[in-house]
């Protein structure tokens, strides 16, 4: 285990409380108190985020044959198995991931981790900074923004309250045309009471409380950007491999996804229907 920062452990944190769903080991008893608490109050939460974590899987297979193998991973969490730059390898060897956290914990596994790996590196910035993310060294090093860029923004915005459009296009104007956006966000629509109860949780018990919010704000953070068909869905439904990983009620599978490609000029994001 990798020294611990010396940091409040009385307090779950998100991204260990994600990494607890997923069936990984970087968790505290704290996270899975929290986590287990919310399961009691929401049984499908699980496999909520293993669709989370398939849509991730999807997505970047879905960047890279588009021929863009930089990805920026904000609000990364630990990279347990399935991780980005394994999916991203898999289907080209060089491509270069950079992870990027606010949680010191987070960010000292990630690093434990990935060890010695040239074309991974670790940032240590929360993600509502963009100067700062942008103008690590980290950054500066391992990616060339003049070049399209993979910005990944999974199960991360709906931790930024108030307006996050300002926060996506501080990123969508620091890289170039064809880079990509791939974002999957927390949403109360098509859901009951358990969302509401959720968000409570979060707000209650962790330092990043919750912001759900509806399709069409989630397609609003796309501006700049063409959406890739089928634009923005639930989690389930972008591009699945097979009817089985849709399932029977996608609709209540409490994510929307979706992933766009900057364009040349600004204006209105399309929209599928």
């Amino acid at each position: 285990m990798p020294e611990r920062p010396d940091i409040d452990l009385t307090k779950p944190s998100a991204a260990r409380v994600y990494d607890y769903y997923l069936g990984g080991a970087h968790n505290f008893a704290v996270d899975r108190e929290m986590a287990e608490q919310a399961i009691r109050m929401w049984p499908e939460l699980p496999l909520i985020m293993q669709a989370n974590r398939a849509f991730l899987r999807r997505a970047v297979q879905h960047c890279v044959e588009r021929g863009v193998t930089q990805f920026l991973d904000l609000g990364s969490g630990i990279p347990t198995a399935g991780n980005v730059h394994e999916v991203a390898r898999a289907a080209d060897p060089g491509a270069r991931v950079v992870y990027v956290d606010n949680d010191p914990i987070a960010v000292t596994y990630s690093r434990t981790i990935l060890g010695d790996d040239r074309q991974t590196a670790v940032v240590q910035e929360d993600l509502r900074r963009p100067a700062d993310v942008l103008s690590s060294p980290q950054v500066r090093d391992l990616l060339d923004l003049s070049r399209p860029v993979v910005v990944m923004m999974v199960a991360v915005l709906h931790f930024v309250p108030g307006d996050a459009t300002g926060v996506v296009a501080a990123y969508r104007d620091a890289v170039p045309p064809d880079s990509l956006l791939v974002v999957s966000h927390a949403t109360h629509d098509g859901q009951d009471r358990q969302a509401d109860e959720h968000t409570d949780l979060y707000r209650r018990r962790t330092a990043t409380p919750m912001t759900m919010r509806t399709k069409a704000e989630v397609e609003e953070l796309f501006t700049g950007f063409d959406l890739v068909e089928p634009g923005v869905v639930h989690l389930p439904l972008w591009r699945p491999a097979s009817p089985e990983d849709v399932g029977e009620h996608p609709e209540r599978v409490a994510g929307l996804a979706a992933v766009g490609v900057k364009r040349r000029t600004n204006g209105p994001v399309p929209t599928f229907e």
